[in-house]
């Protein structure tokens, strides 16, 4: 079957492309291919009493289906070019910024109307970062929680089921370049476009590098964040999160040198697992209905690594920790802090024993048996620094959930126009290995679709 433009994958980079496409150039025959399923067909078997832990679906609710791994998440809109992504180094920073407020003003139509924007600017906050070596980072962030955040995408569905043509549980397993465009295989059949964007998501990185290869699109090695997740009362952070929601902060360690910073901040959120490749690692939701949100505040902290020759594969190096960390606890492994600087693994009473409740059923153990020694020494820095600004951080029941990986594609060599070697073949989102948030990815599907509509 013949489209104008066939788009593959159904996450944010995917779907702002259809919107603006639609919105620009109704005429346009547009197919959207998405490996997951619609939706309202999206839900995790994990319910806490019957299934506690993942059971490994074929295909990950969590991470594959329409809105893609964020549609689940908290709703974090990051508007800044400091962190979430390098798009702007490809379209400049103020149409970057421009186009992400694009987004939020979109979300704002379709339901997110009514929640707040917090902002970085000219908070106290950054000056006593500063003082105790940490360092806030600047950003607008617009917070719509994961029930806002569902209502805002299965409204965008309504109004784009009608215009484009939708096909789910349907993975494009090859990309081909023809005469006249591309085409898709997937297994109900093979689908060709003129032009083609390929937004597969960060579940989509491996195959992502398979197309590269076959289409001999260059890459670049990228990096790969190794972490845990923190859980700690809502109220030791309560002073950051009530003014800033979401707050960004990077420490340099004094044993390495090395960055870590903090991440997908949950103010009395809840810790979930994920499943990437049919690996199981560890993420954080929250939600603006004040009746679903719990006593606990859970944030990542992460180390970013970056490998030289001749080593080239960052998400085989952590795949084989989240491996490990698999293979130990049978998912996701959770130890108490203070149990970690006595040298001890948690166990099921001293989980039970701690003050901080955990929100997810994971396995009490020794996440020294997994995290690399240098990795780990950072995180244990970071949480003594953290401490400074946020009294109460370093507590012994402070629970650490690991690991948590955030894998990131090979960069893609793109243009100005996010397009590959190969006319009319774009890469936007996560799988392009250049943005790394939800407003960024959605960000770059808004520019490839004005850059297709001017085209023709």
């Amino acid at each position: 079957m013949q489209y104008d433009v066939l788009i593959i994958g159904a996450g944010p980079g995917g779907i702002f492309s259809a919107y603006e496409l639609t919105r620009l150039d109704p005429s346009l025959r547009i197919l959207v291919l998405e490996a997951g399923h619609p939706l309202n067909k999206r839900k995790c078997p994990i319910d806490g009493k019957k299934i506690k832990s993942c059971i490994g679906c074929k295909s990950c609710s969590i991470m594959n289906g329409f809105g893609g791994a964020g549609a689940f998440s908290d709703g974090k809109y990051n508007i800044t070019n400091q962190f979430g992504g390098t798009l702007y180094q490809y379209i400049g920073k103020n149409e970057a910024l421009e186009l992400m407020h694009y987004v939020d003003q979109i979300n704002l139509r379709y339901g997110g109307e009514g929640t707040k924007l917090y902002s970085t600017a000219n908070s106290a906050i950054k000056k006593q970062c500063i003082q105790h070596g940490l360092h806030l980072l600047d950003a607008s962030v617009r917070h719509l929680g994961t029930d806002i955040n569902y209502v805002v995408l299965e409204n965008l569905y309504n109004d784009l089921k009608d215009k484009v043509e939708f096909r789910f549980d349907c993975a494009a397993h090859k990309v081909e370049k023809t005469d006249d465009g591309f085409r898709a295989t997937c297994d109900d059949g093979v689908y060709e476009a003129k032009k083609c964007i390929i937004s597969a998501g960060r579940s989509g990185s491996k195959w992502m590098e398979t197309v590269c290869r076959d289409l001999n699109i260059k890459t670049k090695s990228n990096r790969v964040d190794i972490g845990v997740r923190v859980e700690l009362p809502a109220e030791v952070f309560s002073h950051l999160t009530d003014e800033l929601y979401e707050s960004k902060i990077v420490y340099r360690t004094e044993k390495y040198g090395d960055l870590v910073r903090t991440f997908c901040m949950n103010p009395k959120g809840a810790v979930v697992n994920e499943n990437t490749n049919g690996i199981v690692t560890v993420n954080g939701h929250s939600y603006e209905d004040p009746a679903k949100q719990t006593e606990n505040t859970n944030f990542a902290l992460l180390v970013s690594k970056n490998f030289s020759e001749p080593f080239k594969d960052s998400n085989g190096y952590g795949e084989s920790i989240a491996r490990l960390s698999n293979m130990l606890g049978g998912g996701v492994i959770v130890q108490r802090f203070g149990d970690l600087i006595q040298g001890r693994r948690s166990t099921v009473d001293r989980i039970k024993q701690s003050f901080t409740t955990p929100t997810l059923s994971a396995t009490p153990g020794d996440l020294s048996l997994v995290i690399p020694k240098r990795i780990l020494d950072g995180i244990i820095e970071m949480i003594y620094a953290l401490d400074k600004v946020a009294p109460g951080t370093a507590n012994i029941d402070t629970l650490l959930y690991g690991v948590e990986v955030k894998f990131y594609n090979m960069e893609v060599a793109l243009n100005e126009n996010l397009e590959t070697c190969h006319e009319g073949l774009f890469v936007i989102g996560d799988c392009s290995g250049i943005t790394h948030s939800l407003s960024h990815a959605s960000a770059s599907g808004v520019h490839v679709a004005r850059y297709i509509t001017q085209k023709n």
